[in-house]
């Protein structure tokens, strides 16, 4: 387990501020996305349509806490947070789209939940591909922004008054950031390729024990760390 920054919660800045407000046009765009039903039918094909806006709208509440969680910790302001900040909401805009079009063509595609007679959303496995590709992009800007946040946090450890045990911490998160990245390239590397897009998209199963890994090299460096300052004591 991670030793925690045991530092108070900051306030919230104006420039988290912002960022909660583009957070929530990203969901209102998800919303108005759906036209208001007029007739049962109507309402009908909404609904099949819940589990894919549910997903989309959980991958975008898991952005929103990565990012503030980040925030929370550090609460920088200083020039190239913002220019990263201001990169990683551009791309959260840009990249609801795409991640909601992936998630309805799979739920259509594999439990048969499209409109009757409607034509397929992916019509071919190169659009599928291309569609992996589109998405994959926006998966590593994302997580390229909170790799590079946190690579921030830790080279600004001294001005932060950041302890060893806050510095592995900020060392961890930017390697679990980067390891999102690592797996989206590889997975943009095979659609790009024209592989299969079944394995494209399976590659994304890697993260799990790739940043259980990372969790207990950081575990293991935080106890080091914490016996190490209990020796001092």
């Amino acid at each position: 387990m991670i030793i925690r920054d045991r530092r108070p919660l900051r306030e919230v800045s104006r420039l988290e501020a912002l960022s909660d407000a583009v957070f929530g046009f990203a969901a209102t765009l998800l919303v108005v996305s759906l036209e208001v039903p007029r007739t049962l039918p109507e309402l009908m094909g909404n609904l099949r349509g819940f589990v894919p806006f549910a997903f989309t709208f959980t991958m975008l509440i898991l952005i929103w806490v990565a990012h503030n969680g980040f925030f929370r910790r550090y609460g920088l302001q200083d020039p190239w947070t913002i220019a990263l900040n201001s990169v990683l909401l551009f791309v959260v805009l840009f990249y609801i789209y795409p991640l909601k079009f992936l998630a309805t063509a799979l739920w259509d595609r594999f439990f048969g939940f499209a409109e009757p007679g409607a034509l397929p959303m992916v019509r071919s496995r190169e659009e599928m591909l291309d569609l992996m590709v589109i998405y994959g992009i926006g998966f590593i800007a994302v997580f390229s922004c909170f790799t590079l946040l946190y690579r921030r946090a830790h080279a600004m450890a001294d001005e932060l008054g950041l302890d060893e045990a806050g510095r592995i911490e900020a060392r961890f998160w930017s390697y679990h950031y980067l390891i999102h990245v690592a797996v989206g390239l590889l997975s943009v590397a095979v659609a790009w390729s024209g592989g299969s897009p079944a394995i494209a998209g399976f590659l994304y199963v890697l993260l799990g024990p790739l940043c259980q890994w990372n969790g207990v090299i950081a575990g293991r460096r935080s106890r080091e760390a914490e016996t190490r300052q209990s020796g001092l004591s």
